[in-house]
C-alpha cells in the first residue's frame, strides 16, 4: 500500500520576505505538491506572529485553489472555538461549493496565538471547554440537521466537507474516536503523547456515518537536501530560527546567541519540537518517514519541511517525494 503523503504549509514569513512573497510562495508549494503527488496541503490558524501569514486560513485555500487543479486543500486546522460553528459552516459550505470535493475542514482547540490575541479575538479561558457541542452543531449545519432551532447555513447544508479531529494529547484522541472521525496528530511540534494518543484513538474508536474505521495522520518534519552535509546544514539554520521565533519578541539572535539558547534548558524544550524529524539526503529522509509511519501507526502523514528558504522548501518537497517514490517503486 503506498503511504500517502501531504504537507502542512504555515505560509512562513522569513527574514527579506514579506506576507506577499509568503503567500506567493504558499501557492508555489502548492502547485508543486499537485504535481508530484501530495494528497492534500494543509493551513493552520495561527496570530499575533509576524513569522507566520496563515492566520486566516480560509481565505488562504480559497486562494490557492484558485491556482490549482485537483489536490486536496484545507485548515490544518481552524481554532473553532475562536469562532462561531456558523460562520465556519458556511466559509467551507463556501469553498466546497467553489472547489467541490477537495476541501478539508481540520478543527483544534487550542487558541493558537498568545493571551493578549485571544482577548482581541473575544476568546476566553471558557471557550474550549465547548469545543465538542460546537463540533456537534458544525455537524448539524452541514447534515442540514441544525441544533439551533430555525438557524441554516447557506452556504453549508449539505456540503461534503470532511472533518477531522486535530490534537496533541489523549484529549483529542478520545474525542476523535468518539465521533468517528480522522485524528490527525501534531507530532511534528508536539512529540510526547504521540504513542498513547494513537493507541486510544484506534482502541476507542467508533464508526461514523464520515468513517468507517479509524484514520490516523501524524505530523512529521522533514529537512531533505541533496547531500546530507547539506541537510544538516538546514536543520541547524531552523533549530536557531525557532529560537529567535519562540523567544525573540522582536529580537534577532546571532548565531552564537542561539547556540548559547539551544544548550540551556530552554533550549531543551524547542530541541524537544524537532523529535520526529528527517534529516538528510533522499535515501536518508525516505528510509525515515517509512519508519516513522510504522512507528505512528499512521495512515497518512502530514509534512512540515522546516527550511529557511523558499528554494530549499521546495526542492525538500521534491526530494520527499521521489525518494519514497522510489522505495515504492522498489
Amino acid at each position: 500500500m503506498t503511504l500517502p503523503l501531504s504537507i502542512l504549509d504555515l505560509a512562513p514569513v522569513r527574514p527579506g520576505q514579506t506576507v506577499a512573497d509568503s503567500l506567493a510562495a504558499s501557492v508555489t508549494l502548492a502547485q508543486l505538491a499537485e504535481q508530484l503527488g501530495y494528497r492534500r496541503v494543509w493551513y493552520a490558524e495561527h496570530h499575533n506572529n509576524s513569522a507566520i501569514a496563515s492566520s486566516a486560513p480560509v481565505v488562504l485555500i480559497a486562494h490557492v485553489a484558485a491556482f490549482t487543479h485537483d489536490i486536496r486543500l484545507g485548515a490544518g486546522g481552524v481554532m473553532l472555538p475562536n469562532h462561531a460553528p456558523l460562520t465556519i459552516a458556511e466559509q467551507f459550505g463556501t469553498l466546497e461549493a467553489l472547489h467541490p470535493g477537495r476541501i478539508d475542514l481540520g478543527l483544534g482547540r487550542a487558541p493558537g496565538t498568545d493571551q493578549a490575541a485571544m482577548r482581541a479575538l473575544r476568546r476566553y479561558g471558557a471557550s474550549a471547554d465547548r469545543f465538542y457541542e460546537d463540533i456537534l452543531e458544525l455537524q448539524g449545519y452541514f447534515g442540514g440537521e441544525p441544533v439551533v432551532p430555525d438557524v441554516e447555513a447557506t452556504p453549508g447544508k449539505g456540503a461534503q466537507v470532511p472533518l477531522y479531529i486535530l490534537g496533541s494529547s489523549t484529549f483529542g484522541a478520545r474525542l476523535a474516536a468518539l465521533l468517528g472521525l480522522p485524528y490527525a496528530f501534531a507530532s511534528h511540534f508536539a512529540p510526547q503523547a504521540l504513542e498513547e494518543a494513537v493507541a486510544i484513538y484506534r482502541r476507542e474508536f467508533r464508526p461514523s456515518a464520515q468513517l468507517a474505521e479509524p484514520y490516523v495522520i501524524a505530523g512529521v518534519n522533514v529537512i531533505a537536501a541533496d547531500t546530507s552535509a547539506e541537510a544538516r546544514e538546514q536543520l541547524v539554520l531552523a533549530q536557531r530560527h525557532r529560537v529567535t521565533a519562540r523567544l525573540g519578541r522582536g529580537q534577532v539572535f546571532t548565531d552564537g546567541e542561539a547556540d548559547l539558547v539551544l544548550r540551556s534548558p530552554v533550549g531543551e524544550q524547542i530541541l524537544e519540537t524537532f523529535t520526529y524529524t528527517a534529516v538528510g539526503n533522499p535515501a536518508e529522509v525516505g528510509e525515515y518517514v517509512t519508519k516513522f509511519a510504522k512507528h505512528a501507526q499512521a495512515d497518512e502523514l502530514i509534512v512540515a519541511h522546516q527550511l529557511l528558504s523558499v528554494e530549499a522548501r521546495l526542492r525538500s518537497v521534491e526530494l520527499l517525494a521521489e525518494s519514497v517514490g522510489q522505495s515504492r517503486a522498489a
